[in-house]
């Protein structure tokens, strides 16, 4: 099992466009994201495979819909074996309910998470779709709704980690997106920082793609994320 904090996001095409990247890949020091888009191009045998090879494998295909399809679809989820999955929490607390009891019967429970507010979505998006509101302020009632359905924790932008770190404590799982190294591009994110930042703010996995996906060297680039983040602890100031 990885010890990592880290979680490479596998935003490819398909299932022959990744393959030159695993191939670097050590399971035991990264685990692995898969989106829509590959997940749609190579399905779940893909997701399968990546499991048998040795991978911790976060199925991101945020699940929203009415409570016993959501149910339903975690519970063959589970069944590919992956280590994490999610859903969105926008879907209401009778859908996480239903989430979180479909896997309770599973001989093999992943961590169920839920996503709050999407890292790409700034404040012109949130007012456009009638969240008028900052997005601190929606991702700690969503953040509230999850946890109170008993899943294991959310997906947060790193800029709303240590708010929900204090607000809901220890136990509760933090994975945070729109992680980009000192000098890396922003791409499509909006609310983003460093991993070492992250880690101070209170997150426990770190989804990074581009950085590593698209570095000429992927081992190095990992290696060098990791050193920034080695012995970086939480700190409440």
């Amino acid at each position: 099992m990885s010890q990592s904090r880290i979680i490479i996001a596998l935003d490819y095409p398909d299932a022959a466009a990744v393959k030159p990247l695993l191939a670097q890949l050590e399971p035991d020091r990264c685990r692995l994201k898969v989106g829509k888009e590959l997940f749609t191009a190579a399905g779940p045998s893909f997701v399968s495979d990546l499991v048998e090879q040795g991978f911790e494998v976060f199925l991101d295909l945020k699940f929203h819909d009415i409570p016993n399809t959501v149910a339903n679809a975690c519970k063959a989820a589970a069944k590919l074996g992956v280590w994490m999955l999610n859903v969105h929490a926008l879907g209401g607390p009778r859908m996480l309910e239903a989430a979180r009891e479909a896997l309770e019967s599973e001989s093999h429970r992943p961590l169920l998470i839920a996503v709050t507010i999407l890292t790409s979505m700034g404040p012109a998006e949130l007012d456009a779709i009638g969240l008028s509101n900052d997005a601190a302020t929606h991702v700690k009632r969503l953040a509230g709704l999850t946890k109170n359905a008993g899943l294991d924790g959310v997906v947060c932008s790193p800029q709303e980690t240590r708010m929900l770190r204090y607000e809901f404590g220890a136990n509760f799982t933090l994975v945070t997106p729109g992680i980009r190294p000192a000098g890396s591009a922003t791409g499509d994110q909006t609310r983003i920082t460093t991993p070492q930042d992250a880690v101070k703010n209170g997150s426990d996995y770190l989804v990074i793609g581009r950085p590593i996906t698209q570095a000429i060297e992927p081992m190095k680039a990992l290696n060098q994320i990791e050193q920034e983040i080695a012995g970086v602890v939480f700190s409440n100031i």
